[in-house]
């Protein structure tokens, strides 16, 4: 332990990011692929198109609320079990991952209960009745979807919690090896057999039980946390603190929710009141577009999130040990390559959203899917360099100990910007305002950043904080 405070404490801080920050990128990655992958063969089956990404599109929030879920618990037990494991009380730290275990097994079932009862209503209530077939696709896709449910958020929760066991790479793997189970499956399912939506989302289920296996498999050898059955009694004192610790990752899943479900329902009000996408016909391609462009930021964002979370052991060691010059530094070489991750992103946006397009089935659709695209690529993410610090500064603030103040600027930037200027926009400019919200609201987003970035680097300046 010394050894690595030791090192936390002395090492360059770029080499540390470097070392940290690669396989939660990379962990980080291989998550996003599930549902991108499937949109990319979605779109390149002709029977499929842009109805199925629409439907795909449908869906995509309904499992980032499995995921806010899943990370509220895997988080929190994450940093209880450190917290506990530095104070040496290891039974705290297996009690908090047994009961983990049990609360990630209870919620799953309760959550895929309530999709299977429900789901047409709340498939209504993210924009699936863009039109029939784009409902029935998303349907289809969702109830398959709900089923592999239970093994998504398992494997999602104790991915954190094996990271928190000094196994990284292990997380990385598991995590890893189900979305290559998926990329192999996906084409098999829906070219070869023509299985569709269902294939589609078998082969997400399939991948999503390896991953929940292999959590499985390592829980039985942790190192230092392996939990017994007595550890999967609940404790309310336990519990609560740990999905207190946890809160913060949850509240910015649902967030996102929140701003997607916003941003379909819109898409599919105007879109109905637009020359070209007030056809039947046509009317799934907004949204199937808008979709397609929200998972190319959802690699992008990745990558961020990525580098930002690799670096919380980092600051969170440096900030103990009151060495405010190490996270200053930290902090503005970590803003500096978000910003340089933004700009190689806005490139590639803005001068080749062709070449995007065309992996996502362009050949199979008319010249309004392409057009409208492209015109949604340039604008949507125009703010990329933006919205790259300002995740950036979301989860560096948290990793200093400022939860408040992490929290209250991602809320405000989901919920009352992300939210706020999706119903807005439109008002004024039709269809195309939502694609305006996202660069607006990133913008404004920015500003705030920027006086919270200058307050946290005066402070750090400071000899304590």
């Amino acid at each position: 332990m010394e050894q690595n405070q030791s090192y936390l404490a002395t090492e360059k801080v770029g080499k540390l990011m470097g070392k940290y920050a690669v396989p939660c990128i990379i962990s980080l990655l291989a998550g996003a692929l599930y549902n991108i992958v499937d949109q990319i063969f979605i779109a390149n089956a002709s029977y499929l198109g842009s109805y199925g990404n629409a439907a795909n599109t449908v869906v995509f929030p309904l499992t980032v609320i499995a995921l806010g879920i899943a990370v509220m618990i895997g988080d929190g037990c994450c940093a209880f079990v450190s917290i506990s494991l530095g104070e040496k009380k290891t039974e705290n730290a297996t009690r908090s991952v047994g009961n983990s275990v049990l609360l990630c097994i209870i919620s799953s079932i309760v959550l895929t209960a309530i999709y299977l009862i429900f789901a047409e209503p709340i498939l209504t209530a993210f924009g699936g009745k863009v039109n029939a077939e784009t409902f029935e696709l998303s349907k289809e896709y969702f109830f398959w979807i709900a089923l592999g449910i239970p093994f998504y958020m398992f494997g999602q929760a104790m991915n954190p919690i094996i990271r928190a066991d000094g196994s990284p790479k292990f997380a990385m793997i598991s995590t890893v090896a189900g979305a290559v189970i998926n990329i192999i499956l996906d084409p098999i399912f829906i070219f070869v057999f023509k299985w569709g939506m269902m294939g589609a989302a078998v082969a997400t289920v399939i991948g999503q039980i390896v991953t929940a296996v292999l959590a499985i498999w390592y829980l039985c050898r942790a190192k230092l946390i392996k939990p017994s059955i007595s550890d999967l009694k609940l404790k309310g004192q336990i519990v609560g603190k740990t999905l207190s610790l946890g809160l913060c990752s949850f509240l910015a899943q649902i967030s996102l929710v929140a701003a997607m479900m916003a941003i379909n329902n819109m898409i599919r009000k105007y879109g109905a009141m637009d020359v070209i996408f007030g056809q039947e016909q046509y009317a799934q391609i907004p949204m199937a577009v808008v979709g397609i462009v929200m998972k190319f930021f959802q690699i992008v964002i990745s990558i961020v999130i990525g580098m930002a979370a690799g670096c919380i052991p980092i600051v969170g060691f440096n900030m103990g040990a009151k060495l405010n010059e190490r996270v200053k530094a930290l902090f503005t070489k970590l803003l500096i390559a978000e910003a340089c991750v933004g700009a190689v992103a806005l490139i590639i946006v803005e001068f080749f959203p062709n070449v995007l397009i065309q992996i996502f089935g362009a050949a199979n659709e008319s010249v309004y899917y392409t057009d409208f695209a492209v015109k949604a690529f340039r604008i949507y993410l125009c703010m990329m360099i933006l919205a790259c610090v300002n995740k950036a500064t979301f989860i560096f603030l948290q990793a200093m100990g400022k939860a408040v103040e992490s929290t209250m600027l991602s809320m405000v930037r989901e919920i009352v910007f992300g939210v706020g200027f999706a119903l807005l926009l439109p008002l004024f400019f039709g269809l195309d305002g939502v694609l305006y919200s996202m660069p607006v609201s990133d913008i404004l987003t920015a500003i705030i950043s920027a006086i919270i970035i200058a307050k946290t680097y005066k402070q750090l300046s400071k000899k304590t904080i």
